[in-house]
Parts: structure tokens; C-alpha cells; sequence
């Protein structure tokens, strides 16, 4: 199996640190609000590299955070005047309804920035000690930037060039007195509290956490000092990455990371996304308009390093290539249930395992998930062209198991589920409506997105609540 490694830039074998398992690292949310099909792209990408390397036989700890400390959400709370928690927890909780409505498996650990404060001093103390931070005089902590000898290593960027680009800011900074810093290339490991936000107790000051040293801590304490895989957006290559990088071997003395892997960004119509532009969607929003499968198989349809652009047209070919396995899937279970008993011949065993042997050689190279769906429409065409009634229930059965499994190894469900009755839904609205008048929201809420999981979309209007098919 050949990756891709960002530090390298170049396709190395994957060898793991320890035999037979793979410990990996995703860059997880900053939970303010809905995630969006930004955020989608390596939830969905490193999911299925992790599902790949359990197909291979892997045990895999994965660990994926939740940023829940952060500008953003103070700002988000303070518009509302609520706390802090109360945001999180709220888009923690919608977080995960997206992420199963994708199919992504639960991490092995999902752990929360706020609760892992104590070893963040801990890092950032050791950081001192070991003369690669210093405290300013209000409290903030800063890391000694050039101090880290290979600083630049993952991004490619040069130390004087990144100086060149502050210098401007520099200057800015000296004319207001502000200069608390060594260097301008030093950043952040804790800042002091300001009015009204969230804060913690250190050896410094009263305050917060960097963003950095968040995962840099989570890493180490859930994976150890040295992981396999490190991954996430290429828009966290510098500086979020390169800082971790920097924090963690200063601290640890051990490389981090073997392998970085990076996915490209998402346009949406050929455009940079962005709420300016007014071409921004959330997850939740694309999920009252298709079935959230069909935007993992859309993701999953270019490599996971190419730029990808979302628009209605590929949406919809995303949603007939899916319908397409789907209906052979089905039409294999009207078959095996027709046919006679007895085991796969040799002609299907053979033809099916070149066609797995396609996919395997596709996900081998850099989890090139194009190719390996590629795979998956071959064997789909052989079925329906080859595989009828006047063959054996093992035939049968073998090729539509190999659809469902290699299909399942990409996070796709390839069976069709059972159409709700029209009687079923009133029955679930005229409850939710129970609930409601009840004040039971959260039943009323779990109806609604169960409804929605389904495809069923609830509207409510001045005459009742209308609802339609997704």
C-alpha cells in the first residue's frame, strides 16, 4: 500500500510503527455551527482510508477532536446570551447526526479541547523548561519558532521568507507598543483572557489554550508520543500542522507523525466556497435535497488530493451512479431468491475476484477512491449482463456480497432501504405533533430527524405540517 505523504512529497509504502496496527489523527471541527460540505470532505475521505486499512486487516485507533474552545464560538455565544457549553454541546450533538446520516464510523476517541486542559500546561510548561517557550509580560505563552531547527519541514515554507511577510506587521506592532513577542514568527501556546470569555487557571495568567497545542496534547494522550497518520485539510498545512509538528517533537523529542496526508478543497461551481459569495452550504442543508449517501459517493468520486467541485449537475450524477449499484444490488437479491442451490463456479469466482483485485490495487494507490468505484461499476455491468436465473445461489450471492463489501470498505451503503408507507409518516407527524404540544421537544426533534434519515422532509406552515420526499 502506497500514500501519499505530505512531509515528503512524495508516494512512500505504508509501513506502521507497530505491526498490525495503525494509529491515526483527524483534524476535527470547531463546533459553532452546522458543519459544512467543506468540513464533510476529510470527515469523509480519512473515514474511508481508516475503513480501508481495517479491510486489510489493521486494528485502527483513530482519533478525530472536537475544537470546542475558539474565537468563533465565544463570539457565537455571545450573539445568542448563552454559554459556551451550550453551543458546543449543540453542534456537537448536530455534528454527529450529519456524520451518521455520511455513514462515518464513531472515532475510536473523541475528545473534547476543554477537557484536556491540564495537559496542555503540562506540554507548554515542558516547552519552557526545555527553553522553546517563554511568557510574556501579560501571560501569553509564545514558542520560540526559530529555536525548532527544522520549523518549515511539512509546508516547504523558509524561515526568512515568513519573516519578510511579517515585517509589515512588525512594524504596525512597534508603533503601538504591542512588541511582547521575541520574534513575530513566535505563536501562541496560551493567551490571557479577555471580558466575558471562558477561561482556565495556569501557571501564567487566567486564560485559554492556543489552537495549536490543542491537538498536539489530544494527540499524544490518546495515540502517544509518535503516530502513524496525521491528516486533515490542506488548509491546515501551515500554520496549524507545521506548529504541531514543531510543539510536539520540541516537547516529546521523538518525530510525530510518519505519514501527513492532506485532501484538497472543495469549490462550489468552480468557486472558492464562502458566505461572501453566498455559495455556502451546510451539510444539513444538502440533506433535505439528497439522500447524504449520495454526497459521500460524490466526495468519493475524484482522488481525495484533487480539487472538487461541487455543483447540482455532479450532485446528480453522484445520486444515478449510486441509484444504478443499487438497483443491481436489488436485482441480484430478486435472483438468488429464484435460482437454485449449490456454490459459485469457477467462471463468476474467477471474474469476481479480478474485479476485486482492481479495487484493491485502486486503494493501494493512495486510496484512490475514482478508480476503485471504477472497480465497482465493472463488477455491477458483469452482474447484469451475466448473472441470471440459470445460475447457482453461490453465484448469486458471491457477487452481490463482493457489491455490499467493497461498496461498505468505501462507507457506501449499496442496499436500497424499504420506502416508508405514507401511513407510517402521518403516524410519526401526528406523534411529533403530540410531543410537541407536550413540550417533549426532544422526542419531537428525534422524529423529525429520524423522518429525516429517511428522506422525509417536514415543513411547518400556518395550515399544518406538510412534508415531501427528499
Amino acid at each position: 500500500m502506497k500514500l501519499y505523504n505530505t512531509l515528503t512529497r512524495t508516494k512512500e509504502d505504508f509501513v506502521p510503527i507497530e505491526e498490525g496496527k495503525v494509529r491515526m489523527y483527524v483534524c476535527g471541527p470547531t463546533v459553532y455551527n452546522y458543519i459544512h460540505i467543506g468540513n464533510a470532505r476529510p470527515m469523509i475521505v480519512f473515514d474511508t482510508v481508516r475503513r480501508y486499512m481495517e479491510y486489510k486487516g489493521y486494528e485502527v485507533n483513530y482519533v478525530s477532536n472536537f475544537t470546542d474552545v475558539d474565537d468563533k464560538i465565544i463570539k457565537k455565544a455571545n450573539e445568542e446570551g448563552v454559554s459556551t457549553d451550550e453551543v458546543t454541546k449543540r453542534y456537537i450533538e448536530e455534528c454527529i447526526k450529519d456524520m451518521k446520516g455520511m455513514n462515518i464510523k464513531e472515532a475510536t476517541t473523541h475528545p473534547k479541547a476543554t477537557e484536556e486542559i491540564s495537559g496542555m500546561i503540562d506540554m507548554i510548561k515542558t516547552l519552557i523548561d526545555k527553553g522553546y517557550a517563554y511568557a510574556a509580560e501579560d501571560g501569553t505563552v509564545y514558542f520560540r519558532t526559530r529555536k525548532f531547527d527544522s520549523y518549515g519541514k511539512l509546508s516547504h515554507k523558509n524561515l526568512d521568507d515568513l519573516e519578510s511577510g511579517h515585517r509589515k506587521e512588525k512594524e504596525a506592532i512597534k508603533v503601538t507598543g504591542e512588541d511582547i513577542k521575541e520574534d513575530p514568527l513566535d505563536f501562541v501556546l496560551w493567551k490571557p483572557k479577555k471580558e466575558g470569555e471562558i477561561s482556565w487557571e495556569s501557571p501564567w495568567c487566567e486564560g485559554r489554550p492556543g489552537w495549536h497545542i490543542e491537538c498536539s496534547v489530544m494527540s499524544k494522550k490518546y495515540l502517544g508520543e509518535s503516530i502513524d497518520i496525521h491528516a486533515g485539510g490542506e488548509d491546515l498545512i501551515f500554520p496549524h500542522h507545521e506548529n504541531e509538528i514543531a510543539q510536539s517533537e520540541a516537547a516529546n523529542g521523538v518525530p510525530f507523525s510518519k505519514y501527513w496526508l492532506h485532501n484538497a478543497f472543495l469549490n462550489i461551481d468552480n468557486k472558492k466556497m464562502s458566505k461572501s459569495l453566498g455559495n455556502f452550504f451546510t451539510v444539513r442543508e444538502i440533506s433535505e435535497k439528497y439522500d447524504l449517501q449520495v454526497l459521500r459517493f460524490f466526495m468519493l468520486s475524484a482522488h481525495y488530493r484533487s480539487p472538487l467541485n461541487f455543483s447540482a449537475d455532479l450532485m446528480e450524477a453522484a445520486k444515478n451512479g449510486l441509484e444504478r449499484i443499487r438497483t443491481a444490488v436489488d436485482k441480484l437479491n430478486t435472483v438468488e431468491g429464484k435460482c437454485k442451490e449449490g456454490p459459485a463456479d469457477g467462471a463468476v469466482s474467477g471474474a469476481v475476484a479480478d474485479y476485486v483485485a482492481k479495487f484493491e490495487a485502486a486503494m493501494d494507490d493512495d486510496f484512490n477512491t475514482a478508480d476503485a468505484i471504477a472497480a465497482v461499476f465493472e463488477l455491477v455491468r458483469y452482474t447484469n449482463t451475466n448473472i441470471d436465473e440459470s445460475h447457482t445461489k453461490g453465484d448469486v450471492k458471491l457477487a452481490k456480497d463482493t457489491i455490499l463489501k467493497l461498496c461498505d470498505v468505501m462507507g457506501i451503503i449499496a442496499e436500497k432501504e424499504e420506502e416508508m408507507l405514507d401511513a407510517d409518516i402521518e403516524k410519526l407527524i401526528e406523534e411529533r405533533q403530540a410531543a410537541r404540544k407536550a413540550k417533549n421537544f426532544a422526542r419531537a426533534d428525534e422524529i423529525r430527524d429520524e423522518l429525516l434519515a429517511k428522506g422525509i422532509i417536514l415543513e411547518d406552515t400556518r395550515e399544518g405540517v406538510k412534508w415531501k420526499k427528499a
